[in-house]
């Protein structure tokens, strides 16, 4: 039933492949090869491949898993509104060490993404298709792919982004390829409605464009033929951070780590470095599906699986991962740049037997940072590190009230090198209170531009707290009218200009 392919990532497949066809007998798929192996591309219109979507219920692989029709018809109703143009971005900006997909696809089966996008801005009018990466043999193994499909159809080039954790969100991946350091906005912006080149701009993961190449050739019913009804066809893992898996919806995760060679050990990671431990008692009734992983409170994520194994520490290992977390930071909100490196110094202060006061800083540290940032990355590693207190917790005693667990720290979770250390922790302070006043205005902060001057609280003391950082300690506040006059002070005396008022 299942095979092993042997080139770099390794790569498995669970039944015969649809996005990894063709690979058991070449490293890449050329331009020839990949025509031989899949088929010549269809065209379709606007409803078309909405309705094609639609069909197969195809979301976002990137990690959110927004339905990709609804992503289209967005980018269409935006660009009917203004003068029609728009254009599709391929996110291949693939920062995360535990996750090799992408980079397998565009290594591999270039042509494979390179059609989804082209029949997405084709469909929809588009002229330009832009794909974000990092590494350089993938740039080099796209750029061949371009100049193999000569220049017919849209515009497709391939731009190198920053090599960072954030730099994969989607406001970064657009200031990536614009030319701006790849860092997430300050202000939320939709991409349906102005992304490249201030575009409507069609946005998803490397891999969801190439299922879409894959269920153009076939036919809804036929991709619908594995998987599970309510999720259909395949999925890409990367298993244990060097397997990359093409199965279908519904395989049991055990099998999964069977097939590589793997045991669930003391727990798996699914869903990346923001995502959630599974223990090994509940795996038995775990599948690859939304539903299965949901009834635990995780998601696949970008699809990766990371099994730890008995013989190293959890502490040791979720220290490390937290402070690579906090080194890849944008450095442009306060509560991130400077919460995260101080929740990592926490943590490592439990490992070395910091005591009941060391694990409380830890958790007023996951509090300080949630809802505090230009992007999620504050809350993902809040969340990563409350996962492993979950299901660690007789090791995190242990290691603050013991003499610690007696495993080493063997460093099996894959990480990049040369994360800074970061700053000091900073001494825990109290939990804030949410007013719960009647308001008829929202005072926001802009996460990207507050500087922590601590002004706004002086100005607006009975609305605005400071958290244990210095900054404040939400990203929005209800003003009642009464104290409207005093909000507006606080926008025009704020040094940075990061306060804003909004109805």
């Amino acid at each position: 039933m299942g095979r092993v392919i042997s080139t770099k990532p390794r790569l498995a497949c669970i039944d015969p492949p649809r996005l990894l066809a063709g690979l058991d007998e070449t490293y890449r798929l050329d331009r020839v090869g990949h025509l031989t192996v899949h088929g010549s591309m269809p065209a379709l219109r606007a409803d078309e491949l909405v309705a094609l979507a639609e069909n197969i219920d195809l979301r976002g692989r990137g990690g959110a898993g927004f339905p990709f029709a609804k992503k289209v018809t967005a980018v269409i109703e935006s660009a009917g509104r203004r003068d029609g143009r728009c254009a599709v971005v391929v996110n291949g900006s693939e920062g995360e060490p535990s996750c090799l997909k992408d980079t397998a696809l565009l290594l591999h089966t270039p042509h494979l993404v390179i059609d989804g996008a082209v029949l997405a801005a084709t469909a929809m009018g588009a002229d330009d298709v832009a794909i974000a990466v990092h590494r350089p043999d993938v740039e080099e193994s796209l750029s061949a792919a371009i100049a193999e499909r000569g220049p017919s159809g849209p515009r497709v080039q391939v731009s190198v982004t920053d090599d960072r954790f954030v730099a994969g969100e989607g406001g970064a991946v657009i200031n990536g390829i614009s030319g701006a350091p790849a860092i997430p906005n300050g202000r939320k912006i939709r991409t349906s409605d102005s992304g490249l080149a201030g575009l409507p701009t069609l946005l998803s993961n490397t891999e969801t464009f190439a299922q879409l190449a894959v269920a153009a050739r076939m036919g809804a019913l036929p991709f619908r033929s594995v998987g599970l009804p309510t999720e259909p066809g395949t999925t890409l893992l990367t298993v244990g951070g060097k397997f990359v898996m093409e199965t279908p919806f519904g395989v049991p995760l055990s099998y999964v780590l069977e097939l590589c060679g793997l045991t669930p050990g003391q727990g798996v990671l699914v869903g990346g470095y923001h995502g959630k431990w599974l223990l090994p008692d509940s795996l038995a009734s775990v599948n690859i599906s939304r539903e299965s992983m949901e009834k635990y409170n995780a998601r696949l994520g970008a699809g990766a699986v990371l099994p730890i194994p008995e013989n190293t520490c959890p502490v040791g290992e979720t220290a490390r991962v937290a402070r690579w977390l906090a080194g890849e930071t944008a450095n442009q909100c306060g509560p991130c740049f400077i919460g995260l490196p101080a929740l990592a110094d926490a943590i490592g202060q439990v490992e070395r037997g910091g005591g009941q006061a060391a694990l409380d800083t830890v958790s007023a540290y996951i509090e300080s940072v949630k809802r505090r940032g230009a992007c999620s990355h504050p809350d993902g590693t809040a969340g990563f590190v409350t996962t492993a207190l979950d299901a660690f917790p007789d090791e995190f005693r242990e290691h603050a009230l013991g003499p610690g667990c007696g495993r080493p720290t063997l460093g099996v979770l894959p990480l990049t090198d040369g994360a800074p250390s970061g700053p000091l922790a900073l001494p825990p302070g109290p939990s804030a209170r949410r007013d719960e006043r009647d308001e008829s205005e929202q005072l926001l902060v802009d996460w990207t531009l507050c500087q922590g001057h601590g002004l706004c609280a002086d100005i607006l003391p009975e609305v605005i707290e400071l958290g244990m950082d210095g900054y404040p300690n939400r990203a929005k506040y209800g003003v009642p009218r009464q104290l409207r006059g005093q909000a507006v002070r606080a926008v025009r005396r704020c040094p940075a200009l990061a306060l804003r008022m909004e109805a």
